[in-house]
């Protein structure tokens, strides 16, 4: 049978039904009774009149409603759309609208901000809360009003599961529509890669408005595993429920891992469940992947991939994780695509492939695909092309192994008196010195060269780096022209919730009042 987001809680409520499959908190929700949850929220869903395929929108921290609207929605062939909760009210209407949800949850914390939008919302019909309000009917209400039967709506693995929106670091956000069939093509190859099984305890902590969040949760669930999710990141928190609920699977961006592993302690913890760790997301520097190797002290696995390949599609598998010795350069590396997934390394603007090693824009082609942005062909035609390439937007190189290097984001590129610099390469160099926390690099006008090279500098607690220090360690170790010319300081870096650096909010002052923001 054809692989369908329904067809998880299907299955096993059925195989398991009472089987743990969910812990939140002190709460734990069966197999069993998440399948008669989702089937109620289901047969709600088809009451307010969403034909297959409308949108429902979902305004809330992670919590066990998301699911039971997930599920539900899968069963109603009805597209899931978790909303960033950190967005502003205004910036979570914009997606509502643009969605056209007729459906709308919303969460306690979040009360305060649906006031703020309720009154620009387009084609919400109608708007269901997680808690009291005056106006608006609970969540729970609206639950137990329905009955727990699968209406069993005929879905195909073409149709659209979620519509997760971009980050939007480029511009407004844009909804990402994600098939079944994207999302079931990973599934079958996890277990032996990230060591997962019916047995599993995995945990859930990356926001499920994000790929790795939600990917990764579906992931695990796939296989009936039991889920510990976690309604935000607390480091001390997921440190003790890795011990307390033996853990044996779990997802981190860097920043987490180096959250984790500065609290203190943290070393001495029992992380003997822990089968992998799998990290990725957003670049991780040396010393942060080796002080979690030594903490957590199980096998570890990069990835890489975008919300419009529905997460990942290349691994840097743990036999790869060699800390010294000619393989450590690895460390460096996102490992190698998936056997189903092919890529290109072409030059920017010419399309000419690139040798193995030399540095061009990645593009890449699979069944994980997205089947495009909703409502908006003309972004899609520039990211999709009609032979199914997608431009990834990222700078790296394949090398004579096969093993993908990543550099920047094609975007970021500085261009300094012709010279192409990816800042990734700067940035590298620079957190490699002992005083620097974090680092950003970005180019600013110069007259003469049109950009150079500026590095913003975090830096550690208790050290004072001078400029021209920092500068020459860099010139030590790269080419002249990819050196800073000038250091800021900050006390930190904006990112976005994966992690990311936001490379335009840090540009924008230096480029303020200028047509282009390129020189």
């Amino acid at each position: 049978m054809a692989w369908t987001l329904a067809g998880i809680v299907r299955d096993h409520a059925r195989a398991r039904g009472g089987a743990p499959m969910l812990t939140y908190g002190e709460r734990t929700i069966t197999w069993s009774e998440m399948d008669a949850r989702s089937s109620r929220v289901a047969q709600g869903l088809l009451a307010e009149g969403l034909a297959a395929q409308d949108r429902v929108a979902l305004v809330d921290k992670n919590g066990p409603e998301y699911f039971e609207v997930l599920f539900g929605g899968g069963k109603a062939n009805v597209v899931n759309v978790a909303v960033n909760w950190r967005l502003a009210p205004a910036e979570m209407a914009y997606i509502v609208n643009d969605a056209g949800a007729k459906v709308l949850f919303v969460g306690p914390d979040f009360l305060g901000h649906l006031e703020q939008m309720e009154g620009t919302l387009k084609t919400v019909q109608k708007i269901v809360v997680m808690g009291a309000h005056a106006r608006h009917e609970a969540y729970a209400a609206w639950v137990g009003r329905h009955a727990a039967e699968d209406p069993r709506r005929p879905t195909a693995p073409g149709d659209v599961a979620m519509q997760l929106y971009t980050s939007g670091t480029t511009g407004l956000p844009k909804g990402a529509m994600l098939t079944n069939a994207n999302l079931g093509t990973l599934l079958p190859h996890a277990g032996p890669w990230w060591r997962f099984d019916a047995s599993s305890v995995n945990a859930v902590c990356m926001p499920l408005f994000h790929i790795g969040g939600s990917g990764w949760a579906l992931v695990g669930m796939g296989y009936g595993c039991h889920s510990i999710l976690f309604r935000e990141f607390v480091p001390q928190e997921i440190l003790t429920a890795l011990a307390r609920h033996r853990i044996t699977n779990a997802l981190f961006v860097p920043a987490m891992l180096q959250f984790l592993t500065q609290v203190p302690g943290a070393a001495e913890g029992d992380y003997g469940a822990l089968r992998a760790i799998v990290y990725g997301a957003s670049p991780i520097t040396n010393e942060v992947l080796v002080r979690s190797l030594k903490t957590f002290r199980c096998p570890f696995v990069q990835v890489y991939g975008l919300t419009e390949t529905t997460g990942a599609i290349t691994q840097l598998a743990a036999e790869d994780h060699a800390t010294e010795g000619p393989r450590a350069r690895l460390l460096r590396s996102a490992g190698k695509p998936f056997p189903w997934v092919e890529f290109r390394v072409v030059e920017p603007g010419t399309e000419r492939e690139c040798a193995p090693g030399d540095v061009g824009e990645l593009l890449t082609r699979s069944v994980q695909n997205f089947r495009g942005y909703w409502g908006n062909p003309e972004e899609t035609a520039r990211t999709l092309g009609a032979d199914g390439w997608l431009r990834t937007g990222d700078a790296g190189y394949l090398d004579a192994e096969g093993y993908l290097f990543l550099t920047d984001r094609v975007k970021d590129m500085i261009i300094t008196g012709g010279e192409n610099v990816y800042p990734a390469e700067v940035e590298n160099a620079l957190s490699d010195h002992p005083a620097v926390a974090d680092v950003a690099v970005i180019g600013v006008p110069d007259d003469r060269w049109g950009e150079t090279v500026k590095a913003i500098v975090v830096p550690r607690a208790g050290a004072a780096p001078r400029p021209e220090e920092l500068i020459a360690f860099a010139r030590a170790r790269l080419a002249h022209f990819k050196c800073p010319t000038s250091v800021d300081f900050a006390d930190t870096l904006p990112r976005n919730p994966s992690g990311k650096l936001l490379k335009r909010e840090l540009r924008e002052p230096y480029w303020r009042g200028r047509e282009r923001r390129i020189n």
